[in-house]
């Protein structure tokens, strides 16, 4: 969805129709770097991919390398953030690099899985500063991690057990930022096309950054 920051939404999403497979990505700033970011992370990503950690990280190493190639050839940043759930008959795996967040609710009670690889989260865990400050608003914007980063740094990978009745969120921080985490809760309990609600949610709460956003539901 695009919000009122930004004349064009170059989030990037990917439903697979083969496997289970959702991929979410969050272009760096509104030029053709975070066009062009967005999208060759998630296609190499979802072309490379493998079943297992090893082959997760050589994924996002593969458009890590990918990414730096058309820095340079644009001159400009070029960069963004992925997330992704990657799944079998009984269990998950989920990549993380950026800010964009995973969210699951079991037995009513949701959980944020994915760690924000930036300094603003850094200064909430360590008590820096308040949470709602100038300056923790403005360290939201420094990420510490993310696929065209210069120094190519590796994904978070978790393993996670799948439940019948487990719901996952997979979200940009356009959405994780503007809607609370009790209306999340509240929307994937009970609302049967949640992602869509989420999503105008977001744009009601101000649209002051593009969303976008998969829910998956495990049975």
């Amino acid at each position: 969805m695009v919000g009122n920051r930004y004349p064009a939404n170059f989030d990037v999403l990917h439903l697979d129709d083969a496997r289970p497979l959702v991929v979410v990505a969050d272009g760096m700033g509104a030029g053709e770097g975070s066009r062009v970011a967005g999208r060759t992370a998630v296609d190499v990503f979802v072309e490379t991919a493998g079943p297992d950690p090893r082959a997760l990280r050589a994924a996002v190493a593969q458009a890590q390398r990918r990414l730096a190639d058309a820095g340079r050839r644009l001159g400009e940043l070029t960069g963004c953030t992925l997330t992704a759930f990657v799944g079998d008959d009984h269990d998950a795996w989920l990549v993380q690099i950026g800010d964009s967040r995973t969210y699951r609710l079991r037995d009513g009670q949701l959980e944020l899985l994915t760690v924000d690889h930036t300094a603003a989260w850094l200064g909430a865990v360590n008590g820096w500063y308040p949470f709602d400050s100038a300056r923790a608003h403005a360290d939201r914007y420094r990420l510490m991690r993310y696929v065209g980063h210069p120094d190519q740094p590796e994904p978070d990978v978790l393993n996670v057990t799948l439940r019948p009745g487990d719901v996952y969120l997979l979200c940009t921080d356009g959405l994780a930022e503007q809607v609370p985490y009790g209306r999340i809760a509240e929307v994937l309990t009970r609302d049967r096309d949640a992602a869509g609600t989420l999503l105008a949610d977001s744009l009601r709460a101000g649209g002051n950054d593009n969303a976008t956003g998969a829910v998956i539901v495990v049975h």
